[in-house]
């Protein structure tokens, strides 16, 4: 047996914190040392941070990147390693894997598919390097390989493909495989979504077995850099058969994962093959000779277990929780802020964003232990006289529940239950004498009463704007972040009032729709998340039906009244902004999916989405930045582009009602 330990370090990096990525990064390789690791692959990017944006352009940034890359070379040694950086090659910037071994640089890889779509924008940076390529580059008088490349350590072939090079139907591997390749190292920087995890265990997978190797993939862990997540996969596969995987979404700053691997094993497998056709003539792909002997170690069985939340018949929830915390606990501490404010109303949203923020200190103290946790958050001075979880969250969340004369008992009782149930301050504050002057204002700018029947939308929104400067004076009195707490069911059709309930640095649910958030409010409500239990107080919020409570009491008013069913408005969001279908189209896949209801007033709900949908995309301009969850969301700035001013659809909103009236004629 021919038998090689590899290890997947993943890392919760931060873009240009230069000294923290390094310590990261040498923390993961020490420990993967310790380990008796031989080959170590480490994230994409991971020396600059994936998320460096427009700064990746920078000279300065670049130098800085290869300077510490240099600095880290040394701890390598008795290792073969790879760190992800900015590099540029004749006056072009490449995204570039480093190969390190035994305390030296031995070449570069440049990235040969780049991630353009979605929240990506690689292609706005960098260029992709052409398959077959190999060039040298000089660093410090030194020449080193640089290209499409290969590299033989003691008798094993080591390939890469980095992140996007897997995704894509000609992959890296597939030539690398035809000059048998044993192990293929992925380094990569993938966004969290939804069910993802799934999609990358079987290219892992797939690839260890039709390439006849074995695969290391590690990704990035954490947020990053403000809207997307990493969640810090990590697998190592060989011959089709998963040897180990990683804790997803952990709170730690680095975690590495091993397995050892049997080179004659997947030769083996290569050689029985009557499918394999080896191209040793025909390729291009130049071979890196380094010299590194591999240590005979012992055999070692392969150990595969996955958290018991991953294995949930709930997963998306579960995902949801744990992707969501994370990112709210690593917003709080690399922001530098004093804690969070939510304006918290008796309703879903704000019951959900709050709990979140409870949640994310309740996982980071179970995961890394409550000094841990404290030693994270030293820069929140409330934080060092707390004993517990419960005095720490405390300490750091500001609930806030605003009433004016239309505000009502249930609200109030709900938000304090919810408030007490997850350990935040509680506050009420009356600012109804606030809202008079402002109307007072305002029928002496018009020279009348301001009333309900004239000016309902006006009346409603100087509630929700009086309530953002007093949650803004105890987020700024505070040191805290303020939170703003709208859906992205709201988003799409502008159900919120900006610079009122819009009000935030950060809206962390605005990536999420309003009818899951309710099915997690219930789940929360009775399951909870694996090893943290249900919140019954919950209860209270559920119960309710949503509403703004803006109009006076006895109106009745809640959010479905004002718009649609949510199930309904969330599934014609997905048919006209996510699958880019036609009014008429999104009408004929609603009849099919709802058929409960009348014709006429599915047409009529189908006009108000794409109408609302039009006039608003103002504000979801102007949203605080949210965290990406899915393929689904609607931020402007990373995912869903929509101009501003349009034609409205009136061409095809006409081409809808026409087919409705032929419908009913057709019926009649």
């Amino acid at each position: 047996m021919k038998l090689v330990k590899v290890a997947a370090a993943v890392v919760n990096q931060t873009p240009l914190d230069w000294q923290g990525n390094r310590d990261r990064i040498l923390g993961a390789i020490e420990e993967a040392n310790l380990s008796e690791a031989s080959i170590l692959c480490l994230p994409e990017l991971c020396i600059t941070g994936y998320g460096c944006e427009d700064a990746f352009l920078s000279a300065d940034v670049q130098r800085t990147a290869l300077m510490v890359l240099q600095e880290i070379a040394p701890q390598t040694r008795d290792m073969f390693v790879t760190l992800g950086l900015p590099m540029t090659y004749r006056g072009v910037l490449f995204n570039v894997v480093a190969i390190l071994s035994d305390g030296e640089i031995v070449g570069f890889v440049p990235k040969q598919n780049l991630a353009g779509d979605g929240i990506h924008y690689e292609p706005r940076w960098f260029k992709p390097w052409p398959v077959g390529l190999r060039a040298s580059v000089e660093i410090d008088g030194r020449e080193y390989p640089f290209g499409d490349l290969v590299f033989r350590i003691d008798d094993a072939l080591i390939g890469l493909e980095i992140c996007e090079d897997a995704w894509v139907a000609d992959r890296p591997g597939s030539r690398q495989a035809r000059i048998g390749v044993d192990i293929i190292l992925n380094p990569s920087a993938s966004h969290f979504a939804f069910g993802k995890h799934e999609i990358r265990q079987r290219f892992v997978l797939e690839g260890s077995r039709a390439f006849h190797a074995s695969y290391v993939y590690a990704n990035l862990l954490g947020n990053e850099a403000g809207r997307a997540i990493y969640d810090g996969d990590a697998m190592i596969a060989t011959g089709g058969r998963m040897l180990a995987v990683g804790p997803r979404l952990s709170f730690h700053s680095y975690l590495v994962t091993t397995a050892v691997i049997d080179l004659d094993l997947t030769r083996m497998y290569r050689a029985r093959s009557d499918a394999y056709r080896p191209d040793y003539q025909g390729s291009q792909q130049p071979l890196v000779q380094v010299p590194f002997v591999l240590p005979d170690i012992e055999p070692s069985p392969a150990r595969y277990e996955r958290a018991p939340w991953e294995t949930s018949r709930d997963l998306k929830q579960e995902e949801f929780t744990r992707a969501v915390s994370l990112a709210l606990y690593d917003y709080l501490r690399k922001s530098h802020s004093g804690g969070f404010v939510v304006s918290l109303s008796g309703g879903a949203d704000s019951a959900a964003t709050a709990l979140l923020c409870s949640l994310a200190m309740r996982m980071a103290a179970e995961e890394l232990g409550f000094g841990a946790l404290k030693d994270s958050l030293s820069h929140i001075s409330a934080v060092k006289n707390s004993s517990t979880v419960e005095q720490l969250i405390a300490a750091i969340l500001d609930c806030v529940y605003q009433a004016t004369r239309n505000s009502g008992e249930t609200t109030l009782s709900a938000a304090r239950q919810v408030a007490e149930a997850i350990h935040a301050k509680f506050h009420h504050f009356h600012v109804d004498k606030i809202v008079e002057l402002y109307t007072e204002l305002g029928a002496k700018a018009l020279g009348r009463p301001l009333t309900w029947e004239q000016d309902d939308i006006a009346l409603q929104n100087i509630q929700a704007r009086t309530r953002a400067p007093s949650v803004w004076l105890l987020a700024n009195l505070r040191g805290s972040l303020l939170l703003s707490t709208s859906n992205r069911s709201e988003a799409a059709v502008g159900y919120a009032t900006m610079d009122g309930d819009t009000s935030g640095g950060l809206c962390p649910i605005a990536g999420i729709d309003k009818a899951f958030l309710r099915q997690w409010l219930s789940w929360m409500e009775t399951t909870g998340p694996s090893g943290f239990g249900p919140t019954p107080a919950l209860n209270a919020i559920n119960v309710q039906a949503p509403t703004a409570e803006l109009r006076p009491q006895e109106s009745g008013q809640t959010d479905e009244a004002d718009l649609m069913p949510y199930d309904l408005l969330d599934a014609i969001e997905r048919a006209a902004i996510r699958d880019k279908r036609s009014p008429l189209e999104s009408y004929r896949q609603m009849l099919a999916l709802f058929p409960q209801y009348d014709d006429q007033q599915l047409a009529a709900w189908i006009e108000r989405f794409f109408k609302l949908w039009s006039r608003n995309q103002w504000k979801r301009e102007r949203y605080a930045p949210s965290f990406h969850l899915d393929d689904e969301n609607l931020d402007p700035k990373t995912w869903c582009r929509f101009p501003i001013l349009s034609g409205g659809f009136r061409r095809e909103l006409a081409e809808m009602w026409e087919a409705v009236r032929q419908d009913g004629e057709g019926k009649g």
